[in-house]
């Protein structure tokens, strides 16, 4: 079962959740693969009605822990039954265990989803033949919100960061943010190389990534909308600005590799109901 969080203002929302939630359906690991949203149809408290399995396995589609991960899908869902952050993660509910997983966005195998990513969006194409730049010569950021309310949005980006600077396949790899320091303006100032790459660390296109997110790379709003409509990424890849070629990536919720990410929680739980 991938629970997102869905929104009634931007219908692409709840598509990476569909996405996985089909690609797990054909491989046919599962009797059920359903899907359950705080915004959308059908709903967190009602999802659990359809499912039919003997062992049920709820996986988070959020990139960190925090209030949703911890009280609203868990209190929601029935899980939290003794208040928030205080409930038994493996549940026996009549003739069914349910499992309910860590969110994939701080699964350590994450950073496979974040190079795949930045390898897509640097791959030459028909609609973008640039020379695409050499990894070693390329700085590397991942995007987030980040905020003051809640340590744990920025530490699954910090750890991503650490993670892939170990692996030293870039020139340097850094975590930048939307509401904290250091901020998403402040990549062309700790870039190292010419070549930048900068991977949002959500699951859906929306808001932030969409629209914020290139303004504070330099992208004008009007241009900005303007791409939208036409149905093209919000900034051209490769764009220049401040003597850096820049290349934005989609979010790492549609990376087909999250569908891995999921596999891994659902063994994970599965460990501890074996």
């Amino acid at each position: 079962m991938l629970v997102g969080h869905g929104s009634t203002l931007n219908a692409d929302s709840s598509a990476p959740t569909h996405q996985h939630a089909a690609a797990l359906r054909q491989r046919g690991l599962f009797g059920q693969v359903l899907t359950g949203f705080w915004k959308e149809q059908p709903t967190l408290a009602g999802v659990l009605r359809g499912a039919w399995g003997r062992r049920v396995f709820v996986v988070p589609l959020f990139i960190s822990e925090g209030y949703f991960t911890e009280q609203v899908i868990p209190r929601e869902m029935g899980f939290a039954r003794r208040g928030p952050n205080e409930f038994a993660r493996v549940q026996l509910r009549g003739t069914q265990t349910v499992a309910y997983c860590g969110p994939v966005g701080t699964h350590p195998s994450m950073t496979d989803v974040i190079l795949a990513r930045a390898a897509e969006v640097v791959a030459p194409s028909s609609a973008n033949p640039s020379r695409p730049p050499v990894p070693a010569e390329t700085s590397l950021f991942i995007a987030g919100h980040g905020t003051g309310n809640s340590e744990n949005s920025r530490r699954s980006i910090e750890r991503q960061v650490e993670q892939i600077a170990a692996r030293a396949e870039f020139s340097s790899t850094h975590g930048v943010f939307m509401e904290e320091e250091p901020r998403i303006a402040d990549c062309f100032n700790l870039a190292t190389t010419r070549d930048v790459v900068v991977v949002p660390f959500f699951i859906s296109d929306g808001l932030h990534s969409q629209e914020d997110i290139p303004v504070m790379l330099g992208e004008p709003e009007a241009v900005v909308q303007d791409r939208l409509r036409r149905g093209q990424p919000p900034i051209a890849n490769p764009t220049e600005r401040h003597g850096r070629r820049v290349w934005y990536a989609r979010s790492v919720g549609y990376e087909p590799r999250l569908a891995e990410v999921i596999l891994e929680r659902v063994r994970e739980a599965a460990s501890w109901t074996a």
